[in-house]
Parts: structure tokens; C-alpha cells; sequence
């Protein structure tokens, strides 16, 4: 993936709500310094495997799927929340 442009399921937006593309190291090292309350150690390492792309999601998929904008940047930082499912 080019480092400066989205991943393909995002180009949809025009204008991303998201910060420029920083680099790896800074992402990697943002995580592996959260703390919590509890004293929670996270770990973090960049993943540089290839994985098959199963395909691409219509607007309307996309359009489904349930976001919860993160307390953390939630301009651009969001939680997937489970999807409900019809009886």
C-alpha cells in the first residue's frame, strides 16, 4: 500500500477525516506507550506479511457497518461495534 493514500475501503471519502500518514514506527510506538488505569503493558510490532484481500465492500456494506467515533481522536479514531442481528 502506498504510504500516502488510504486503503482502498476508505476512498470513498473525499476529504479523510484522518491524519496524514506519519509512518509505521510513530503508529507502532503510539500504541506500545498506552497505559491504562490497571497497568495494562501493551505490546506492539509491525506485522510485514501479505494477506489475500477477500474483496471490496459496496457503499451500502459500508454504509452498515457501526462506528463509535474513539475518545482518543475520534475525528478519525473509531470502534467497529457489533452488528444486530435480524430476527
Amino acid at each position: 500500500m502506498e504510504q500516502d493514500r488510504a486503503p482502498d475501503v476508505f476512498s470513498h471519502h473525499s476529504e479523510p477525516s484522518w491524519p496524514p500518514f506519519v509512518g509505521h514506527d510513530v503508529i507502532i510506538n503510539l500504541i506500545a506507550n498506552t497505559s491504562t488505569a490497571q497497568r495494562l503493558k501493551i505490546r506492539a510490532e509491525l506485522d510485514t506479511a501479505s494477506y489475500p484481500t477477500v474483496g471490496k465492500l459496496t457503499d451500502q456494506e459500508l454504509a452498515a457497518v457501526r462506528l463509535k467515533p474513539g475518545a482518543f481522536h475520534g475525528e478519525w479514531n473509531n470502534c467497529i461495534l457489533a452488528t444486530r442481528r435480524k430476527k
